[in-house]
C-alpha cells in the first residue's frame, strides 16, 4: 500500500452479523470478512453506520475487531468506527480499538450537538492524539448536521496521523481541491461518487454495496487503472441499478444488504419487506447472470 492509499483502494463498509436471538455473531463476521477479502477487498471498515454501530456496545465493537483480525490475518486493513458525539468516549473507543488489533480508526464528526468548526477540529485532534493509529475522518453532514469545512480539513491534514477522509459531503469540486492541496487520501463513501472521485485523484472507496458485489466494484477501479476509462464507465453503469436500489430505496444500506445476505438487524431498524427484498434479489441475480455470460465470452 502506498502512502497515497494508506488502506488500499477497495474497502467494504462491512455489516455486523447477528444471531437469530440478536447476539453478535462472531463466527459469521469472520466468515464474511474472509469472503470479502477473497473477493478483492483490500480492507474492511467495521462498526460504521452499515455495521449498526449505534446499537452495538463497546465490548461488542472490540470483540468484532478481534474476530475479523483473526479471520483475515495481517494483510488486509481492518479499520473500525469509534466516532460518537462525546470526545472523551470516542478517545476511549480509539484506545480500545488499538488494543484489539485495528489498523485504523474511522472517526465521524460529532453529531446532533452541531459544534462549531473550532470544536470539530479539536475533537479530531484529541482523538488522533489518543493512539498511534491512523485516522480516517468521516465527513457526512447529511447525517451529523455538521460538515468538516475545507479550511478545517486543511488544518487537520497537518496532523501526522490524520491521513484519510471518507467523503460523503457531495461536493466534488471541494474534494478535488483538497486532494490536490493536501496529502489526505480521499475515499468515496457514496456509491454514485466512487468512479467520479477516483477519476480526480481519490484513493478508492468505502462501500456498503461491496458486501454483495466486492468483485464487481473492484473491477471498475482495475479498468480505470489499466487506462480503459470506457470499460470502467461501462462496468460502473452496469452496477448502478443494484447500487441505486440498495442505497436509495428509502432504507438504510444495512437493511438492504441483509435483505440479500440474510440475518437480522437490531432495533430500531426493521428488516426489508418482501417486495423490497424480492426487487433487490432480482437486480442482484441479473448482475450475476451478466457476469457469468461475460466470463464465458
Amino acid at each position: 500500500m502506498t502512502s497515497a492509499r494508506p488502506f488500499g483502494r477497495a474497502l467494504c463498509a462491512m455489516i455486523t452479523p447477528f444471531t437469530a436471538t440478536g447476539e453478535l455473531d462472531l463466527d459469521g463476521a469472520g466468515e464474511l470478512a474472509a469472503r470479502l477479502v477473497g473477493e478483492g477487498c483490500d480492507g474492511l471498515v467495521l462498526s460504521g453506520t452499515t455495521g449498526e454501530s449505534p446499537t452495538t456496545g463497546d465490548a461488542e465493537k472490540a470483540a468484532l475487531v478481534r474476530a475479523v483480525r483473526e479471520a483475515v490475518g495481517p494483510g488486509p486493513s481492518v479499520l473500525t468506527g469509534v466516532g460518537t458525539a462525546d470526545t472523551r468516549h470516542t478517545a476511549e473507543l480509539a484506545r480500545q480499538a488499538e488494543a484489539a488489533g485495528a489498523d485504523g480508526l474511522l472517526v465521524v464528526t460529532p453529531y446532533y450537538s452541531r459544534p462549531q468548526q473550532s470544536a470539530v477540529e479539536a475533537h479530531f485532534l484529541k482523538v488522533a492524539d489518543a493512539t498511534g493509529l491512523p485516522v480516517m475522518v468521516y465527513d457526512i453532514p447529511g447525517r451529523t448536521g455538521t460538515r468538516v469545512e475545507p479550511a478545517t480539513m486543511r488544518r487537520l491534514a497537518e496532523h501526522p496521523r490524520i491521513v484519510a477522509v471518507k467523503d460523503c459531503a457531495y461536493d466534488l469540486l471541494s474534494s478535488a481541491r483538497l486532494i490536490a492541496e493536501t496529502p489526505l487520501a480521499y475515499y468515496s463513501g457514496c456509491e454514485e461518487m466512487n468512479l467520479p472521485l477516483y477519476a480526480v485523484g481519490g484513493a478508492g472507496y468505502v462501500s456498503t454495496v461491496a458486501n454483495v458485489a466486492a468483485r464487481q466494484l473492484r473491477g471498475i477501479l482495475d479498468a480505470f487503472d489499466a487506462g480503459d476509462t470506457a470499460e470502467a464507465a461501462r462496468l460502473n453503469a452496469r452496477l448502478m441499478p443494484l447500487a441505486e436500489r440498495m442505497m436509495a430505496a428509502g432504507l438504510p444500506g444495512t437493511v438492504t444488504v441483509k435483505a440479500l445476505l440474510g440475518g437480522p438487524v437490531r432495533e430500531p431498524l426493521q428488516p426489508a419487506d418482501r417486495e423490497t427484498a424480492d426487487g433487490l434479489r432480482g437486480l442482484y441475480e441479473a448482475l450475476v447472470r451478466t457476469d457469468q455470460a461475460e466470463s464465458v465470452v
